[in-house]
């Protein structure tokens, strides 16, 4: 955490699959063992936070934030006490639809205080929201103690479509009775329908959830930041502008001071982008099959031994040791470019050699080769002349990686 001149700012895990106020609106249809997950998971946390003596007083699905997977972690601390062992709670707080019925006891003067059950009054209600998308009791803002009183004397009504099992996790935690309520992590191992589950694993998050949130879009309602930009008298957009002209007034601009520190930090901060993330990914994938498959295409051509004619000259392409794979899997070497210098050899010969001469000299085998294959190939050039092969005493020579040239006869 870190504090400014006006705020101070939580920094907490990012949790980019919504909370479940958000996939109730979506109208999204939990089912049961994914609800049994989310009871497993938020008994966790609130086990956690009642071995520090911690009582969280405002859960429901707005503060109920799924990651990526879907699994459920429990935010929004803002009226969590604390409450030493022995001691009790008495301010009415909390969101009136899942207040537990001895807060409003409490208000009310009815009873001396409460403890952590009322959290596991809270988990009750929000577990029978997803999947009937209605509360166990109709309880608005506008709702009285006298109207909340009389409602909580009634039954909750369960619809005849739901399992026994899960009608008797519901009951357990929406017992009226803090004292007869199930509130620790003991008794919810204990449930029928949650004995054969491994709470390690769960803890673990190797159970994959049933619901798992699209990745394809935000899962928020973009008008509650509108709403902070439009309504907030001063909102976190124009936070920067009006901190600087602050201290222009006041003078408390200096080179060396921490906010200035801290803006050069800022500008080498490289926001996280999910999009761009995921784009990558999916590129470092699509390179690692195109390197796979070009390794396997350079491997297979290697086996290969294939042979042009040229007329009276066959050229052989040997198979290629490993140590020289890499060079000669990049040559290509055309037969028509071949065909056209012994053509012009045929030429060459017959105007400017000997008659006696031996057309096996018009090429010399490399013997520095490490392969023992390569050729030169004699070229005349004359100013007046396109490149020939020739049967010269001194030509230049051409060096063509990797091919054997023979003649017909002695092949």
């Amino acid at each position: 955490s870190f504090v400014n001149e006006e705020d101070i700012f939580m920094v907490s895990d990012l949790l980019l699959g919504g909370d479940l106020r958000y996939h109730l609106s979506q109208e999204v249809n939990f089912t049961e063992d994914c609800v049994f997950l989310y009871a497993c998971e938020l008994g966790l946390a609130l086990d956690y936070l009642q071995s520090h003596y911690i009582v969280h007083r405002d859960i429901k699905p707005d503060n109920i934030l799924l990651d990526e997977e879907g699994h459920a972690h429990l935010t929004d601390f803002n009226i969590a006490a604390v409450l030493p062992d022995g001691q009790l709670a008495t301010s009415m707080s909390g969101t009136k639809p899942y207040i537990a019925p001895e807060v409003f006891g409490c208000a009310m003067d009815e009873c001396a205080g409460y403890t952590f059950a009322v959290d596991w009054w809270s988990l009750g209600v929000t577990l029978y929201e997803l999947l009937a998308k209605t509360r166990p009791y109709d309880i608005h803002s506008a709702t009285s103690m006298s109207q909340i009183k009389s409602l909580f004397s009634n039954h909750v009504h369960y619809p005849a479509k739901w399992s026994t099992s899960i009608v008797d996790l519901l009951t357990k935690l929406l017992c009226i009775a803090p004292g007869a309520r199930m509130s620790t992590l003991e008794e919810l191992k204990q449930v029928r329908c949650l004995k054969k589950l491994n709470f390690t694993t769960i803890m673990e998050k190797q159970i994959k959830p049933t619901f798992q949130p699209p990745r394809d879009h935000l899962n928020c309602d973009p008008t509650f930041e509108l709403e902070e930009m439009i309504v907030e008298a001063k909102p976190l957009h124009k936070k920067k502008k009006r901190l600087a002209k602050q201290r222009s007034l006041k003078g408390s601009v200096g080179a060396d001071t921490p906010e200035t520190e801290i803006e050069a930090q800022l500008a080498d901060f490289c926001p996280y982008n999910r999009e761009k993330e995921l784009a990558r990914r999916e590129m470092e994938l699509k390179e690692n099959e195109w390197e796979q498959e070009l390794t396997e295409a350079m491997n297979a051509s290697t086996n290969l031994q294939p042979t042009a004619n040229t007329g009276n000259i066959k050229l052989l392409t040997p198979t290629t040791s490993q140590a020289r794979r890499r060079s000669s899997c990049k040559i290509t070497i055309s037969p028509i470019s071949v065909q056209t210098r012994l053509a012009a050899t045929a030429t060459s010969s017959s105007t400017k050699s000997s008659p006696n001469h031996n057309t096996e000299s018009s090429c010399k085998i490399n013997q520095n080769s490490p392969c023992g294959s390569d050729v030169f190939l004699p070229i005349n050039q004359t100013d007046n002349s396109s490149p020939g092969i020739s049967t010269l005493n001194s030509p230049p020579l051409l060096n063509i990686p990797s091919i054997h040239i023979c003649d017909e006869n002695t092949s």
